[in-house]
């Protein structure tokens, strides 16, 4: 028992490096991911397709208009919930599969954001009209019934009998 322990204990610090360097070869850096200038030749624009999983004729960067988005593709906008529920995605909770590039602006069609590919049920006119009908109609009521109270909220004054002053703060002569 004791033997084992002692090796466990000398393994440690070996066990703490190997760990460090798994971590280093464990995936991609940042720059690897990081999107290289606009292609210009059609060898730039192949080996940009091939980065991203596409193919040659397929694959259209954005614009060189300044923004940065260098040689990542113009990707149609497909949000997640006009995708397959159904379908065995690598991330469900996306609804995307691993290595599948993505819109630039991603994080914006998620299931809890915006869906682009779906049609509202009542346009925002209708949605309009019925709010400012309802509320219309309220103030309308609320006006018409401000003076029809059904009791006035002031009491007459009520004095003790046979007096006409209640608690003055005037000496009794």
């Amino acid at each position: 028992m004791a033997a084992v322990s002692r090796a466990i204990l000398r393994s440690r610090p070996l066990l703490g490096l190997q760990g460090l360097q798994a971590s280093r070869a464990a995936g991609h850096w940042n720059k690897d991911w990081k999107p290289k200038p606009y292609p210009v030749t059609p060898e730039e624009r192949a080996e940009a397709a091939r980065k991203y999983g596409l193919r040659p004729d397929e694959y259209e960067p954005y614009p060189d208009d300044g923004l940065g988005y260098g040689d990542y593709p113009n990707l149609p906008v497909v949000a997640a919930e006009a995708r397959d529920p159904y379908e065995n995605w690598d991330y469900p909770e996306h609804r995307r599969n691993f290595g599948e590039p993505v819109p630039v602006d991603f994080d914006m069609y998620g299931l809890d954001r915006v869906n682009v590919t779906s049609r509202l049920r009542y346009s925002a006119t209708q949605q309009a009209l019925a709010f400012f009908s309802v509320m219309g109609t309220i103030l309308a009521v609320y006006y018409y019934c401000e003076d029809k109270k059904i009791h006035w909220p002031v009491l007459p004054k009520q004095y003790p009998q046979g007096t006409a002053v209640h608690y003055t703060f005037e000496p009794l002569d």
